[in-house]
C-alpha cells in the first residue's frame, strides 16, 4: 500500500479522498492555489504545496507544478479526482513516467474513451448498444453529411468528439439547418477542446440519463455497482442523481451491467469508471464513458456499501478488487442535491464569504463539502461547494429526509441554489419518479412565466 498520496484537485473531493486515505493510514498532501490557501483540506494535510495563482490554467491544470510538488514530497502516487486533469491522458502518461502511480486507468484508456468517437466505436465492438449516427467522424463534403442525416432522421444531434461538460452539442431539426450546425459546431469544438471533428447521432425525444458505475482491476478482475439517474439537468449539467433508478426493470440493468463489466475487460479498464446511456423506450444507448470518479459516487456507494474512492486506491496499489459480483448487493435508496454558490433561479454565480454555515444532520443524511463558517468561495471555480446526500429504506423516506435536511441547511452571506432543490424535492412529478432529461428545463421556463 502507497505510504503517501497527492491529491491534485480542490473543493469537496479533494477533502473526500483526504479522509479515504486517513482511513488507510496514508499521508496525504495536498496541493493548492493562491485563492485556496484557507480551505479547510489545506489546513488539515499532512502536507500541502501551493501550485500558483488563483487562476486554473497556472495551478491546478498547471502539470509541471504538480509533479514537482509530489517529487518534494515523496509523494508515490497521485490522485486526480474529477475535473481539471482527471481525464488527461497526457497528464496520466507523465506521472507514470515521473515514476508516481496515476490513480485511475491506463493514458491508454482514458485516450480511447476520451475521444467520443473512437470510444463509441469500441462500445460496439464490446457489444455496448449505441446512439444510431455516423459511423465515426463527419466528412468534409455536405452530400454526404447530408445523406448520413438523411439515413439517421431528424432530429439529429452534432456532437465534439473530444467534447465534454455538456459542451459543443448542436440540435439540428431540418435538413436547411444542418451544414451551418456542423460548421458552428466545428469551430466551437476547436477553439475549446483543440479537436475540430465532430459526429453526429439521432437525437432522442424524451430520454432519461441513466449511469453505470464500474470498478476493474488490472487483472482484469469488474464489476458494476448498479445504477445511477442523473436526469435532472441544466444545459447538460446534472442537478440531482439518485440510485437506484425509479422504475426501471432490474432485468434491464444486469443486462446492460453485464456488457459494461465485459467491456471492462476487453479494453483492460483499471479503477473506476462510469457508462453513461440514454434510456428511452426500455433501450439503452451508450453516449459516453468517465474515466474517474464521479462528483455523484454517494449515491452508490450508500446503496451498495462499496466506499469507491477507497477502492480506487487499492486497484491503484495493485490489489484485487475485494468482492465479486455476487457481493454486490443494493439495498435502499439515495438522492443527492448538488449545492452551488449561485442564484437558484437565474444561475447566475455568486461567490464571496459565507457568514452563516450550518448543515444539516440525522438519520441517512451525508454532507460532503468544504465550505464552513467564514470561508471564501473564490471566484475562480465550479460554484460547486458542496453536496447533501440522503439514505432511506424506501425513495419515499429518501424523499422525506432530503426534504427535511434541506430545511434544516442554513447558508449566510452567498445565494446558493438550495431554494430549487427545495422546490424540486416538493415537485409531484419529480417526487412520481422517472422524469427525462428535459423535465427541468421546462420547469424553469414554466416557472418564469
Amino acid at each position: 500500500m502507497f505510504k503517501k498520496i497527492l491529491i491534485a484537485n480542490r473543493g469537496e473531493i479533494a477533502l473526500r479522498i483526504q479522509r479515504a486515505c486517513r482511513e488507510l493510514g496514508i499521508k496525504a498532501v495536498m496541493v493548492y492555489s493562491e485563492a485556496d490557501r484557507d480551505a479547510k483540506y489545506v489546513k488539515l494535510a499532512d502536507e500541502a504545496v501551493c501550485i500558483g495563482p488563483a487562476a486554473s490554467s497556472l495551478s491546478y491544470l498547471n502539470m509541471p507544478a504538480i509533479i514537482s510538488a509530489a517529487e518534494v514530497t515523496d509523494a508515490e502516487a497521485i490522485h486526480p479526482g474529477y475535473g481539471f486533469l482527471s481525464e488527461n491522458a497526457d497528464f496520466a502518461e507523465r506521472v507514470e513516467r515521473s515514476g508516481f502511480q496515476f490513480i485511475g486507468p491506463t493514458p491508454e484508456s482514458i485516450r480511447i474513451m476520451g475521444d467520443k468517437v473512437a470510444a463509441k466505436q469500441a462500445m460496439i465492438r464490446a457489444g455496448v448498444p449505441c446512439v444510431p449516427g455516423s459511423d465515426g467522424e463527419l466528412p468534409e463534403d455536405p452530400v454526404q453529411i447530408r445523406r448520413i442525416a438523411k439515413t439517421i432522421g431528424y432530429p439529429v444531434i452534432i456532437k465534439a468528439a473530444g467534447g465534454g461538460g455538456g459542451r459543443g452539442m448542436r440540435v439540428v431539426h431540418t435538413e436547411a439547418a444542418l451544414i451551418n450546425a456542423v460548421q458552428m459546431t466545428r469551430s466551437e469544438a476547436g477553439a475549446a477542446f483543440g479537436n475540430p471533428a465532430v459526429y453526429m447521432e439521432k437525437f432522442l425525444q424524451n430520454p432519461r440519463h441513466i449511469e453505470i458505475q464500474i470498478l476493474a482491476d488490472k487483472y482484469k478482475n469488474a464489476v458494476y455497482l448498479g445504477e445511477r439517474d442523473c436526469s435532472m439537468q441544466r444545459r447538460h449539467q446534472k442537478v440531482i442523481e439518485e440510485a437506484p433508478a425509479p422504475g426501471i426493470a432490474r432485468r434491464l440493468i444486469e443486462r446492460i451491467g453485464d456488457r459494461c463489466v465485459a467491456a471492462c475487460k476487453k479494453i483492460g479498464y483499471r479503477g473506476a469508471g462510469t457508462f453513461e446511456f440514454l434510456y428511452e423506450d426500455g433501450e439503452f444507448y451508450f453516449i459516453e464513458m468517465n474515466t474517474r470518479v464521479q462528483v455523484e459516487h454517494p449515491v452508490t456507494e450508500w446503496v451498495t456499501g462499496v466506499d469507491i474512492v477507497r477502492t480506487q486506491i487499492l486497484v491503484a496499489a495493485g490489489e484485487k478488487l475485494p468482492f465479486t459480483q455476487r457481493q454486490i448487493q443494493m439495498r435502499g435508496h439515495a438522492i443527492e442535491c448538488r449545492v452551488n454558490a449561485e442564484d437558484p433561479y437565474k444561475f447566475t454565480p455568486s461567490p464571496g464569504r459565507i457568514t452563516l454555515w450550518h448543515a444539516p444532520g440525522g438519520p441517512g443524511v451525508r454532507v460532503d463539502s468544504h465550505a464552513y463558517h467564514n470561508y471564501f468561495v473564490p471566484p475562480n471555480y465550479d460554484s460547486m461547494i458542496g453536496k447533501i446526500i440522503v439514505f432511506g429504506d424506501t425513495r419515499e423516506q429518501a424523499l422525506a429526509r432530503m426534504q427535511t435536511a434541506l430545511a434544516e441547511t442554513v447558508v449566510e452571506g452567498i445565494k446558493t441554489n438550495i431554494p430549487l432543490h427545495r422546490d424540486l424535492m416538493v415537485d409531484a412529478k419529480f417526487m412520481a419518479g422517472g422524469t427525462n432529461i428535459h423535465y427541468l428545463e421546462h420547469w424553469l421556463e414554466h416557472r418564469a412565466r
